[in-house]
């Protein structure tokens, strides 16, 4: 009786052995066989992730090229339109220039018509005046009342002009001839000006004005030098400064211009050249690398003739230097 729970313990624990030794390993291959079953699918699915990504990676890599390119292209874009943008905006800022110079001589062409026009008026009224006295004077001759005072004076004595003693006077045109000598005729000058053998100024400004338009720049040089040596206080003379610097900014004498549009400015104030004779002026210094006095002579435009088409160009040129149109205290 007392074996009996011993070989009942014994047989319950023979199957338990049983049950871990045989049935549990079978369990366990299985486990571990679905468990490779499932590295594997996982291996194949991280391999197609990886394939998927690194194809991705390349197409984003051949379009970040692309865009790459695209920048690089449009960078070239710009910068080939700023560099015709600059080149259009010099080429507008020399049109412009040419077009105010040639509004300015055609202005200079009008007043100096205006001129002619006048001087012709005068003696047009003055060869009026001389054929209605003419008129008047032909009209009362054949009565004999009023004919002119030089017909009147006889030029042989009458019987009543007659000297006691039967001397008779001298013609009254017969006066010796040292008395005339010493005393000039009405109208004719004592001296002559000192350039009285000097074209008239209109003339000679004309002259050279038709050249400068003409581009023939060394012979209106010449003849602008004339005007000014000839009539030095004439108004045209400071037009002529004016051209003359023009024509010597065209040659690349930028010294030698920046001294005639100084003329312009200092000696002739109320000049109506001076506002774009401080532009050029400007022009010419900074030509010469002094950009400092250019900016100067910019500022001092703008102050003197703000409202002017030539400050707005200085204001634009200032703008392009990176200075302020007023100056820093």
């Amino acid at each position: 009786m007392t074996f009996k729970p011993v070989r009942i313990a014994a047989a319950t624990a023979l199957g338990i052995a049983l049950s871990f030794a045989g049935t549990p390993a079978f369990a366990v291959n299985k486990d571990m066989i679905q468990l490779q079953t499932q590295v594997q699918q996982l291996q194949d699915a991280v391999a197609r992730l990886q394939q998927s990504n690194d194809e991705r990676m390349g197409v984003l890599k051949d379009l970040v090229q692309q865009s790459a390119d695209s920048v690089n292209r449009m960078s070239l874009n710009m910068d080939a339109l700023q560099k015709q943008m600059r080149a259009q905006q010099d080429a507008q800022g020399g049109k412009l220039d040419q077009v105010s110079t040639q509004v300015q001589a055609l202005n200079d062409s009008l007043d100096e018509m205006k001129a002619r026009i006048a001087h012709l008026d005068k003696a047009m009224q003055d060869l009026q005046n001389q054929q209605q006295s003419m008129s008047a004077a032909m009209q009362t001759t054949p009565g004999g009342s009023s004919a002119p005072s030089s017909t009147m004076q006889p030029s042989m004595p009458t019987a009543d002009s007659a000297i006691p003693g039967g001397a008779t006077p001298a013609p009254v045109d017969a006066a010796p001839a040292p008395t005339r000598r010493g005393k000039p005729s009405a109208g004719v000058p004592a001296s002559a000006p000192p350039m009285a053998s000097a074209p008239p100024i209109e003339d000679l400004y004309k002259t050279a004005l038709t050249d400068y338009m003409a581009a023939k720049y060394p012979l209106a040089s010449a003849e602008f030098s004339d005007v000014v040596r000839a009539y030095p206080d004439s108004p045209l003379s400071g037009n002529s400064y004016y051209y003359m610097g023009e024509i010597d900014y065209r040659a690349g004498r930028y010294a030698a211009a920046e001294r005639d549009y100084d003329h312009v400015i200092e000696q002739f104030p109320g000049n109506a050249k001076i506002p774009a004779s401080h532009l050029h002026k400007a022009q010419a210094l900074i030509l010469q690398k002094q950009d400092e006095a250019g900016i100067r002579e910019l500022r001092t435009l703008i102050a003197r003739f703000p409202n002017s088409s030539e400050a707005s160009q200085a204001r634009s040129k200032l703008s392009a230097l990176g200075a302020t149109s007023a100056s820093r205290r």
